[in-house]
């Protein structure tokens, strides 16, 4: 067989070459939509390659981004590891102090920031110790006023730059093309590096039927940031497949997405519940016209069962979940339906819909306790444990990369169980898992039974401390507008009284304003418990 190197560089290539007229569709402002064929953009990503080495970008040099979803961020997407150096993507929600330690634990050298976003370096820029560089992104040349030194065009760059920058052959597959850090609750954050023979396989398992079937007839459009580990990797497998992709930008909200995926005729899209709960409630209000939507994918957390069942049953819009993390590239599961599922009732169909579905094709999983590994019954919770080619095998320069990678298998720190059927479902992380008198209740499923309540629009359930059983649930909810002063904690209660065994149901419900989250929209456990626990006395 022939050793031909997987790289994204091939990708370029063939986008340029098989699908020259198929577009990117770019939103850079409320009133600003870009519409660039594939030709015009491979030639902006290799002028972008050649800006950025007369700059001084040399290979394995480390690259920052900090921008949302548009064709800037795209052309960085391949003109940095396709120049034998490192794509940084940097999650613009973290907080300064973290951004900084990225920043730095990468060694960053050039950044290249949205102008609405740059304020934030004028702040933090005397603390970044290896940046030489920023680069403006925006439409036109005009710079912002600054006190910074060494402040680009990134529209002039490439006015000055060869369209015919030649990207290097002599690149090995498993030669570093980006990283990203994880959104850390405790602790800084952790680095994952990416090769390009990782983001070239995940990007193959993203057009597998039975996965999210991405192909180029498709309009795709990944609400999960640029920012948030590759947009599950839409973006790479996009440019390869010829896919019309549409690219949200800066300051959206759930009626632009609506308006784009009618507009556009958008049919695979993806994102966190959090965005999908938001759009459900523009879509009742203000419907557009979905028929083009032949999925939406969603991950990050739980889905409630209300969510699925509102697009499945009302708007015929399949809801598939998935399941992966920073350091899986991310895709490691969804819940596509097998043959043997094609009978279900609607009910059955929402159930499966919910869990986190059946691992793809290339990747292995198992769920382990202390017995081994556990069996496919339903009941049986352990932690996740995978490992495949698109799986990393360490933290960047972090010694906690032995308690997370053993044995050849990355250990997820999520807590779930297998069905007969072979599906993953996710019942807690072992951090927020809840032991009460020796035993394990699943927050998750806690969490999303509330969900299904009329009145509730977010819960979050956590452990707090007993006197006897060492922890016990408590519950976190916040009531949908109009329920306020109609519904108590007694009726929560009881109504989770009817699912689950009296041990499990939460001994209170506190009512909240809001719950916080972390940066990728998760809930922030770790917040709730530090402001609640102390309320509950051992």
């Amino acid at each position: 067989m022939m050793q031909t190197p997987l790289l994204l560089t091939d990708f370029l290539k063939r986008a340029e070459r098989y699908f020259p007229k198929k577009l990117i569709i770019s939103r850079t402002g409320e009133n600003s939509i870009h519409r660039i064929p594939y030709r015009e953009y491979a030639k902006r990503t290799r002028k972008l390659a050649d800006a950025l080495t007369k700059l001084g970008m040399t290979r394995g040099m480390k690259v920052g981004s900090f921008a949302w979803n548009h064709h800037r961020h795209l052309e960085a997407y391949f003109a940095v590891p396709c120049a034998g150096s490192v794509l940084h993507m940097i999650n613009i929600r973290l907080s300064p102090e973290h951004i900084v330690y990225i920043i730095n634990h990468a060694e960053d050298e050039i950044i290249l920031v949205d102008a609405d976003l740059f304020p934030l370096f004028e702040k933090i820029a005397p603390m970044l110790k290896t940046v030489k560089h920023y680069v403006i992104m925006k439409d036109g040349m005009d710079l912002p006023e600054t006190t910074l030194e060494n402040v680009h065009s990134y529209e002039q760059l490439l006015e000055d730059a060869s369209d015919e920058f030649v990207f290097p052959e002599d690149l090995d597959e498993n030669t570093p093309a980006g990283m990203c850090y994880t959104s850390a609750t405790t602790g800084n954050p952790k680095g994952v590096v990416y090769t390009h023979r990782g983001l070239v396989l995940h990007s193959y398992a993203l057009g597998l039927a039975d996965s999210m079937g991405l192909r180029e007839n498709d309009v795709a459009m990944p609400v999960v940031p640029m920012f948030h580990v590759n947009a599950w990797g839409m973006p790479f497998a996009a440019v390869n497949f010829g896919t019309t992709q549409v690219l949200s930008g800066p300051g959206f909200n759930p009626a632009t997405l609506l308006d784009l995926i009618e507009q556009e005729k958008v049919t695979l899209t993806a994102g966190v519940p959090t965005i999908w709960m938001a759009v459900l409630n523009e879509q009742e209000q203000r419907p557009r016209d979905l028929s083009s939507l032949r999925a939406i994918v969603c991950g990050g957390s739980a889905s409630p069962k209300g969510l699925i069942r509102a697009f499945e049953e009302k708007y015929k819009v399949p809801f598939i979940v998935g399941y992966g993390m920073t350091e899986t590239t991310p895709i490691v599961s969804l819940s596509t339906f097998t043959s043997s599922m094609k009978n279900m009732t609607m009910d059955e169909r929402i159930d499966m819909r919910a869990l986190q579905g059946l691992t793809v094709s290339g990747l292995e999983t198992r769920v382990v306790n202390e017995n081994g590994e556990v069996p496919w019954d339903g009941k049986t919770m352990g932690e996740l444990t995978v490992r495949g080619p698109w799986i990393a095998d360490e933290y960047y320069k972090d010694e906690r990369t032995q308690e997370a990678f053993k044995d050849g298998w990355l250990y997820t720190g999520d807590i779930a169980v297998m069905t007969k059927d072979g599906y993953i479902k996710i019942t807690d992380r072992t951090k927020d898992l809840i032991k009460s008198g020796g035993e394990w209740i699943s927050s998750v499923d806690l969490e999303n039974a509330l969900m299904t309540h009329e009145a509730v629009a977010e819960a979050a359930v956590i452990a707090v401390p007993h006197e006897k059983w060492l922890e016990r649930p408590l519950a976190c909810v916040v009531l949908k507008a109009g329920y306020e002063d109609r519904v108590t904690k007694e009726d929560l209660l009881t109504y989770l009284e009817g699912e689950f065994a009296k041990w499990w149901v939460p001994d209170d419900v506190v009512f909240l304003k809001e719950i916080p989250k972390t940066s990728v929209g998760k809930f922030l456990k770790a917040a709730l418990r530090s402001e609640l626990s102390s309320s509950y006395k051992k």
